[in-house]
């Protein structure tokens, strides 16, 4: 068994219901603490493709790598059709809109600045004569 995982199986192996090596390639990257990483990538890459993989690439990326498929499994798995992509293009609108907003704010800021720059006194006086007018409740409907 391996012993990157305290002796217990990997999510990997104990899914396909197969011992668990020294030489694991998916020990490292699918701890069994959490088998519904391996099973979303499972299904939609297959345990021999990510073993593949895994094996092509540089040891130093393969942590990187079993991240981003099984983020990107996850996400396939929750919405088929999009995957990951509809995270990402809901994210970037939310961002689109907070950066419009953002604009707006500044120009009202802009605007209010060369405002009170241009005529400093009259807004004081318009206030002050704000304050002399008796204040009136307006008529709310009865409910």
């Amino acid at each position: 068994m391996s012993i990157i995982n305290g002796g217990r199986r990997c999510a990997a192996c104990k899914y396909l219901r197969r011992r668990c090596s020294e030489d694991c390639i998916l020990a490292p990257y699918f701890h069994p603490s959490n088998p519904y990483r391996f099973a979303c990538v499972h299904k939609i890459f297959g345990a021999s493709n990510i073993a593949r993989m895994l094996q092509h690439l540089p040891v130093h990326k393969r942590a990187q790598a079993a991240d981003a498929m099984a983020w990107e499994a996850y996400w396939r798995v929750q919405d088929p059709v999009y995957g990951s992509s509809a995270i990402i293009a809901h994210l970037q609108h939310e961002i689109s809109k907070a950066q419009n907003e953002l604009e707006i704010t500044r120009a009202q800021i802009a605007i209010l600045q060369n405002f009170q720059q241009t005529q400093p006194n009259q807004q004081l006086q318009a206030f002050w004569a704000l304050e002399d007018e008796p204040f009136v409740q307006p008529d709310l409907p009865h409910i």
